[in-house]
């Protein structure tokens, strides 16, 4: 069943402007203001503004008059445009190969295949919002069955997040309001005249009044929410994106045939890689059935390749996930994501011994859905949490190392825990320590280890130190606990301890 992910922005125009132009106050409230003929309005406020009573619609006359130092910019609908093109774009190559622009304030996934490589819709969907809202875009984001639902949810919502569970559609859209149906504002001030507020009210109405009346189109919206009636998403593609296809006079179903026209595929796909100097790190194989809906197959890679005979093998792994229903009428194969790739001479095993190649390893199971494949490196720190990162399992050695003074333990929790200590301030270790309800009596400690904050990174941290101290209780097992501060002065510290890590 496909699963449908819409991202609604609420504040898109305001926020691209002050992305742009950082010399408006950043509390200050910003609105933008669009024209037609004599009359001026509110086309969009940002946050600021919503607090102190504007609105989009609003006469930009009446907003000046209520708010004394209003920042007021004109409106630019292309440059809104080319921005939400762009985070579409950001989209195809990070989340879903069909990905499209739903105007003017959003985009439109179809993860249906792709959610696993995430970790599933729910941490998939935070990431996504959590990732805009790092870069000043705040944003709402729903997963449903239909295009409609969640772009009628994330409008309506005040939450980040929904997933709406499979079959749930009916349920989680029947208080929705009628804005929400992607209507016309006439007709939803007509459909409110009526007496209708809800889209459970509308969809309880018998259909042959409403359609006499007002057209076919409020019944087209019902069904393309409820899904009834299917409604494809046309992927964005850009110039830059190398694509072939492959069209069928007659429809095909067969796994043998479509893998067959995969390979082949692939090998055009190639031709032209080659002809660039580049190799593939993505492709996306989209499936255009019969019946007017799309399908979509992604396969990574670790480095840039582009061998014929593993980029199909990928792709052939996955062909029993398409469902062709009526038949295939057209195959697409796109690299989404490209970099350079030269030609290089295979050295002789006679002079020397070949190094081993873990990238297609690291390809059969990233495609399989195991998308926590990383190997940690090291970084200039001596904050612990801070002094490993997390790069790609294939990516070069960087020349680093972590410092080897004091011992480190294999497992690093993700936070620190706090402990209830009985310890002697301000250089010994404790005595004893109470973690997750058991109590434990240290045998043996080493320490203290000073660590001191990194000014550079928060002022917080100017006098910050901890205290670190290796110490093993009595079965034999070894942590790697601290005190936050120099256990005299509270300006470096809380003087609480914490367990930080676990040694084999």
């Amino acid at each position: 069943m496909p699963r449908v992910v819409s991202v609604f922005f609420p504040t898109l125009a305001t926020d691209r402007i002050r992305r742009a132009d950082p010399s408006i106050p950043v509390n200050g409230p910003l609105v933008v203001v669009a024209r037609s003929g004599s009359k001026r309005w509110l086309s969009a406020v940002d946050a600021n503004a919503g607090r102190l009573g504007l609105h989009v619609g609003m006469a930009a006359a009446k907003a000046q008059a209520l708010i004394q130092g209003l920042n007021i910019v004109h409106d630019d609908p292309a440059g809104d445009r080319a921005a939400l093109e762009r985070l579409t774009l950001w989209a195809l190559s990070q989340y879903s190969p069909i990905v499209a622009i739903d105007p003017p304030d959003g985009i439109v996934m179809d993860t249906e295949g792709a959610d696993h490589l995430r970790g599933g819709e729910e941490l998939m969907l935070s990431c996504l919002v959590n990732r805009f809202r790092a870069r000043g875009l705040p944003a709402r984001g729903v997963v449903a069955d239909t295009w409609g639902a969640a772009y009628g949810l994330a409008r309506s919502m005040t939450v980040e997040t929904r997933v709406v569970p499979p079959g749930k559609t009916a349920e989680a859209v029947a208080r929705l309001p009628l804005s929400s149906l992607r209507l016309s504002s006439e007709t939803v001030i007509s459909l409110r005249t009526l007496g209708f507020q809800t889209v459970g009210e509308l969809a309880a109405t018998p259909r042959a009044p409403l359609a006499l009346r007002f057209g076919p189109e409020i019944g087209r919206r019902l069904d393309q929410m409820f899904g009834r009636v299917a409604e494809p998403i046309d992927p964005i593609r850009c110039p830059e994106i190398i694509e072939v296809h492959r069209a069928f006079a007659e429809p095909i179903g067969a796994a043998e045939t479509i893998g067959k026209y995969i390979a082949r595929l692939v090998a055009k796909l190639c031709l032209e890689l080659q002809a660039k100097g580049l190799g593939v790190r993505r492709t996306d194989l989209i499936v255009h059935r019969v019946d007017n809906t799309i399908q979509a197959l992604r396969a990574g890679t670790a480095k840039p390749v582009r061998d014929v005979a593993w980029l199909t093998k990928l792709l052939r792994d996955r062909v029993e996930k398409i469902d062709p229903g009526f038949g295939i009428e057209k195959l697409s194969l796109a690299a989404t994501m490209v970099e350079p790739l030269e030609d290089k001479q295979i050295a002789s095993s006679l002079v020397e011994d070949a190094a081993v190649d873990v990238g297609a390893f690291v390809d059969v199971l990233g495609n399989r859905g195991t998308y926590r494949i990383y190997r940690v490196a090291p970084v200039a720190s001596d904050v612990p949490e801070r002094s490993i990162q997390r790069v790609s399992p294939v990516a070069a050695v960087i020349g680093q190392n972590w410092p080897m003074t004091w011992p480190r333990p294999v497992r690093l929790m993700d936070r620190p825990e706090l402990i209830e200590v009985m310890a002697l301030l301000p250089d010994h270790p404790p005595v004893w320590f109470t973690w997750r309800g058991k109590r434990r009596r240290v045998k043996r400690a080493d320490g203290p280890e000073r660590i001191f904050g990194e000014w550079w990174q928060r002022t917080s941290e100017w006098a910050a130190v901890r205290d670190y101290f290796t110490v093993e209780d009595e079965s034999g097992e070894r942590y790697w606990i601290y005190r936050s501060g120099d256990g005299v002065d509270l300006d470096t510290g809380s003087h609480r301890w914490f367990i930080h890590g676990i040694f084999a």
